[in-house]
This record gives structure tokens, C-alpha cells and sequence, in this order.
């Protein structure tokens, strides 16, 4: 974590970042989210995320939330909700999942357009 405390040194963030977790259903965003957590924090089992799970956690420097976001069809239409709350966006994109490589793309641009 010692990046993530020396870019709010450099750039004088706030102490407080709420982070958006998105992509396509199995593209791997809570296993992401798990390691990006502290190593006496991380979990050995991580099932599917079904809706959506807030994960919170801190390094020496910053206090994080993250909303794992569910890349189900049917849950997509909620992530424009949590847009206004986010300071940052993670997008997983899974590379081995050829064939929704398109439906990934488009998702992407749908969230890069939003107002």
C-alpha cells in the first residue's frame, strides 16, 4: 500500500476515497478488491458478488470504500447511481472471456459517456 500512501502525499488527496468496482459478471473485480485490501484483511474464499458489497478498509494514510459492483445483465443499470460518489473507477476486463469482449467494450463506453 505504500503507493497508494505516497500518491496522497504528492497529490494532497483527502483522507476519506470512495472507489467503484466495475465490470462483466466473473471478470475478477473482488478478487481485485481483495488484494488491493491490507494481507491481515484478505479473505481465502471470495464467492460471486450478487447486487453489490462495500468493502472498507485502510492503509496508513487513507481510509477506503469500495462498492464491488454485480456485472450481472440484470444489475448493470444500477452502477450509473454510484457515479456521484465515486472519487475513482476500477474497470476489470477479464481478457481470457473472448467472447464478451464486445459486451465489455460496450459497457465501458456507455460509463465514459455518461454525464
Amino acid at each position: 500500500m505504500g503507493l497508494f500512501d505516497k500518491l496522497v502525499g504528492w497529490l494532497g488527496l483527502k483522507k476519506e476515497v470512495n472507489v467503484l468496482c466495475l465490470g462483466l459478471d466473473n471478470s475478477g473485480k473482488t478478487t481485485i478488491i481483495n488484494k488491493l485490501k491490507p494481507s491481515n484483511a484478505q479473505v481465502q474464499d471470495i464467492v460471486p458478488t450478487i447486487g453489490f458489497s462495500i468493502e472498507k478498509f485502510k492503509t496508513s494514510s487513507l481510509s477506503f470504500t469500495v462498492f464491488d459492483m454485480s456485472g450481472q445483465g440484470r444489475y448493470r443499470n444500477l452502477w450509473e447511481h454510484y457515479y456521484k460518489e465515486g472519487q475513482a473507477i476500477i474497470f476489470v476486463i477479464d481478457s481470457a472471456d473472448k467472447l464478451r469482449m464486445v459486451v465489455a467494450k460496450e459497457e465501458l463506453d456507455t460509463l465514459l459517456n455518461h454525464p
